[in-house]
């Protein structure tokens, strides 16, 4: 008979695993071309798995709420259709905890059993570098659940060399006398919380917890910096006054104003390549692509920041319906994983609730996140030819978060002011 196979896709350069949420098939359903058959989640975006040919699906290799990595056969599906033969599943392996058998493959030499999870690539790292199960385990880990990621063992490594820890095994094992000295610093512990009577407990759901594994990733990672620049938006506020509602008309687009600052952002960025960029060690990546994320928030609650790619490329209108289109699509939970890949700077609107600034959490692993405070009027202090005077202007504070490692004041402050420069002098004869 002929079979199919249904792999875990790849989905982005950074995710290298997936959990399965829910089958929407059976073995022994039918299947169309196109048609979903599971759900999946990563700690980016949930997204569906569709099946790219016809017939009859004969074999799920896991179960819901298993962790899959990318590339690992899933299903098969029988192309003979209604004539398929439904094979006896095999045992189904979960890859989210790691049997000590497995780990015994891995490791040389293996001490004890654990219970956290270490992905294919950290194992990958650990086995080429000779660390030893018991040696793994005493990595503090600063990914979800406490898990060690590829920067956790990476910087590990780093001081393992210069300060190399001695891990015995079993044969060479003496009495435990005292407890031996720390391999690596304890991860800070959360402080107790008590809850009274009449409070209310909500637990966080899957997105919630991911974001704040991220926020708190990130600022473990980053030396954060925030810098403030006001600026005069009249020019922009009136050309928008006047061209929205033709705009609606002839194009079915709403004209906001979040287009004007991605179009700023992506001129300042090929101006200073710095704030484009990504850390790795002591390496620093110059991004040649300039796309921009933008934080939307969802009817949850919660926080997506889908990426305008090549932002760089397109004038105002194609930036228009670009930003109208994955804003429609956050909303209605419709984007693909590759919607939120690939972003190398990013923007939030704090404005949109009033506030008039803010200090946004860099979204790793990029180096900088540009914050917008509200627009509203106030009187300023205007220079003229004839004298200063006072004029009522609408005016806004954008905020810089940048990364100190490899982005200075001076370099954060110029890219500020280069934004609020393009912003201020904006054309206001051009069309749309």
């Amino acid at each position: 008979m002929a079979k199919f196979d249904i792999v875990m896709p790849k989905m982005g350069e950074s995710i290298i695993e997936a959990t399965i949420t829910r089958w929407a098939k059976s073995v022994g359903d039918m299947v169309a071309e196109d048609e979903v058959i599971c759900e999946i989640a990563t700690d980016k975006v949930d997204s569906e798995i569709p099946s790219p040919v016809e017939g009859k699906l004969v074999q799920l290799l896991y179960k819901e709420g298993d962790v899959v990595p990318v590339g690992k056969l899933i299903a098969v599906i029988d192309l003979d259709g209604e004539n398929a033969v439904v094979e006896a599943a095999p045992a189904v392996t979960s890859v989210t905890v790691d049997s000590p058998a497995t780990i015994a493959e891995t490791f040389a030499p293996v001490v004890g059993q654990s219970d956290r999870f270490y992905s294919p690539l950290v194992k990958s790292i650990a086995k080429q570098e000779n660390i030893p199960f018991e040696e793994l385990e005493s990595i503090a880990g600063t990914g979800k659940d406490s898990r060690v990621t590829k920067e956790d063992i990476l910087a590990y490594l780093a001081n393992r060399k210069s300060q190399p820890v001695a891990v015995k095994t079993i044969a060479e094992a003496a009495p435990v006398v005292k407890p031996a000295e720390p391999v690596a610093p304890p991860k800070q512990q959360a402080p107790v919380v008590t809850s009274s009577a009449g409070d209310q407990i909500v637990e966080m759901d899957r997105m919630r917890k991911l974001i704040a594994d991220h926020m708190v990733m990130s600022t473990h990672v980053s030396p954060h910096v925030t810098m403030f620049h006001e600026v005069d938006m009249n020019k922009i506020v009136n050309w928008r006054n006047k061209m929205k509602d033709g705009l609606l008309k002839r194009e079915g687009e709403k004209l906001t104003f979040t287009p004007f600052f991605v179009e700023a952002a992506a001129k300042a960025l090929k101006e200073f390549p710095g704030v484009n960029a990504s850390v790795d060690g002591y390496s620093i990546i110059l991004r040649k692509n300039v796309n921009i994320g933008m934080a939307a928030a969802l009817p949850s609650g919660n926080l997506i920041v889908p990426v305008i790619k090549n932002a760089d490329q397109k004038n105002l209108l194609g930036l228009t319906k670009t930003v109208n289109d994955l804003a429609n699509r956050s909303r209605g939970n419709k984007l693909d994983p590759d919607d939120i890949q690939g972003g190398t700077f990013t923007i939030t609107n704090f404005g949109q609730f009033g506030s008039l600034t803010g200090t946004p959490i860099i979204n790793q692993p990029q180096v900088a996140i540009m914050g917008l405070g509200t627009i509203h009027k106030q009187p300023v202090v205007i220079e003229t030819p004839e004298g200063d005077v006072i004029a009522i202007r609408h005016r806004m504070i954008l905020s810089l978060a940048f990364d100190h490692r490899i982005v200075d004041g001076a370099l954060g402050g110029k890219f500020l002011r280069r934004v609020a420069e393009i912003l201020e002098n904006f054309d206001e004869t051009q069309t749309i």
